[in-house]
């Protein structure tokens, strides 16, 4: 079992429901209006469709919507890389306000619409009334019998993006080969003309420097011995000064202790002095006026300030220009490797085609399968004789889905050549056809749930026996939920929710009730006779059941 139970606050028409759901085949049934696909609605709602502020109950300020469902050892490992809790029963959660803005939770954590949309289909397979005009679509077509074969494309699909890129770059590199060479040309000569200059990061500010110091040579030099000659002067000199008077304190301090810290403070001072008395002599000794380093300066400033005019930027740039123009250089190198191109262009479309072969033989070996499960469902649904048959041939061109065109046909009578199902099915014929689909697929998924919302919609008699039959097969070993109006399928199933709609004047509510004995036999014959039942229709309805039970006992899910 997997859907445990639902709870329903102030949703379209319903007040408040909380049902509980059991193992097996349920069926809800009520009259024309009644609501029997609000539960199909909530529960889609609860995994993540589309949202509005329709689904508030009018007068109400917001939508409550809860499933609880067993938590199948499959899910795990999505709930744990997203983050959820995996203990317990999984409880879902969604609000939506009159406004239309959602919020829902997984286990108690806030969750995004797009992963209840995710855990959604691992946990319920939903078959609509519509579901037959899927079956002329390509798209679902193909992936009607991708998923009975297990296959999935999603590969094949990424190879195909891969290729079409490398195809689209190959043929913009052919297309642009000759402007790519202007540029080129033009790259090479800036590029040349900077990198004669071969400017270093780091360098204009030391150029600078240095000029500044040989511009101002002499001034330097003068500014150096007048400041020894204002420390070292024999009488005049601060060096002296500073030593005289460190003397005169000191042999004083005995007397006045406070002399003391100011000798100290000169006898610092003095050393200070002449540490910057020796490095002027050194400065000195070293320092000299050089014209020639001055020309070389000025004639390398000179170069750097042209080209920075030239390329309108400043001198301190120019290392940063040149480095960019190489990358744009190494890029259009690339983009004109032409030979590169066309040999990863060959790569990706070969990577392409051994996978869409790949799928194309899992197609091929997978459609005759389908062709008889789906043949073998239609004998019973009053098609008999007639064949289904899925072909699946190449296509004019490739495409992200592979190389094959997958096409349902069907023959409703023998002796006929099956053709394009759209072209030669009735309505009800579809309704059926989709429903042996259905049933034949809806065997191989992992969701626990199955849902048909009024699948049946165009059959009656002997053949609605059969697909209640069907259905309550299905019911041994999952959870079937089936929206019905056919007494025939209401008979079948284990158990049995009546969906009924109340006037007020307080307006129209919806409720849903499980029905047993005498009020389940009063419903059937409701649905075989109308609101008023008969004894005819009342024995017709008890007959249905004991032949349902009969054929085939209830079996409930362990």
């Amino acid at each position: 079992m997997a859907l445990r139970r639902i709870t329903l606050r102030d949703f379209v028409i319903v007040e408040s429901l909380e049902l509980e759901l059991s193992p097996g085949f349920t069926v809800l049934t009520g009259e024309t209006g009644a609501g029997k696909s609000i539960l199909i609605d909530a529960l889609q709602l609860v995994l993540g469709s589309r949202a509005d502020a329709g689904t508030v109950r009018e007068g109400a300020t917001k939508a409550d919507l809860c499933a609880e469902f067993d938590n199948p050892a499959h899910i795990a490992p999505w709930l744990e890389d997203a983050g959820f809790e995996t203990d317990g029963p999984l409880l879902l959660r969604r609000t939506i306000d009159v406004q239309g803005k959602s919020r829902a939770w997984i286990n108690g954590t806030p969750a995004t619409a797009a992963q209840l949309r995710s855990l959604g289909d691992l946990l319920l397979d939903i078959h609509g009334q519509h579901a037959w005009q899927s079956l002329t679509r390509p798209d679902s077509v193909r992936g009607r019998l991708d998923a009975f074969a297990g296959l999935n494309s999603a590969d094949t699909s990424t190879r195909w993006t891969r290729w079409r890129t490398d195809q689209k770059t190959l043929e913009q590199a052919r297309q642009a080969q000759a402007n790519l060479q202007q540029e080129r040309e033009r790259l090479q000569w800036q590029i040349g003309e900077v990198d004669k200059l071969s400017p270093a990061d780091g360098e204009w500010e030391e150029l600078d420097a240095q000029h500044k110091r040989l511009s101002h040579a002499q001034a330097l030099l003068d500014g150096a011995e007048g400041a020894l000659h204002a420390l070292q002067d024999d009488d005049t000199g601060a060096l002296a000064g500073i030593g005289r008077a460190h003397a005169l304190l000191h042999g004083q301090e005995h007397i006045e202790p406070e002399f003391a810290s100011l000798a100290d403070i000169l006898a610092s001072s003095l050393a200070q002095a002449s540490d910057v008395a020796h490095s002027l002599q050194l400065y000195l000794r070293h320092a000299e006026i050089d014209p020639q380093r001055l020309a070389e300066l000025d004639t390398r400033i000179s170069q750097w300030m042209t080209l920075a005019r030239r390329y309108k930027r400043t001198p301190a740039e120019l290392p940063a220009l040149l480095r960019g123009w190489k990358g744009e250089m190494q890029q259009l190198d690339a983009a004109t490797d032409l030979e590169r191109l066309e040999a990863a262009e060959a790569a990706s479309a070969k990577a392409y085609q051994a996978a869409a072969r790949a799928l194309s033989l899992g197609r091929a070996k997978a459609a005759p399968k389908l062709s008889l499960a789906i043949t073998q469902a239609m004998q019973g649904l009053g098609m008999e004789g007639g064949k289904f048959e899925v072909s699946v041939s190449k296509s004019a061109e490739p495409s992200s889905h592979g190389i094959d065109d997958v096409v349902f046909l069907v023959a409703g009578h023998p002796g006929m050549t099956p053709k394009p199902i759209g072209k030669v099915a009735s309505g009800g014929e579809l309704s059926r056809i989709s429903l042996a689909i259905s049933v034949t697929t809806s065997e191989l998924g992992l969701a626990p749930t199955l849902i048909f919302d009024e699948v049946d919609s165009g059959v009656g008699g002997a053949v609605a026996e059969t697909v209640g039959r069907l259905m309550q097969q299905l019911g041994s070993d999952r959870q079937v939920l089936a929206v019905t109006h056919l007494p025939q399928v209401a008979a079948c199933a284990h158990h049995h929710l009546k969906v009924a709609k109340r006037k007020s004047p307080d307006g129209t509510t919806s409720s849903v009730v499980a029905v047993q004995g005498t009020t389940r036999v009063a419903e059937i014959a409701r649905m075989l006779g109308g609101e008023k039942s008969t004894d005819a229709s009342l024995n017709h309805a008890r007959e249905m059941l004991d032949l349902a039970t009969a054929a085939a006992p209830q079996e409930r899910a362990r």
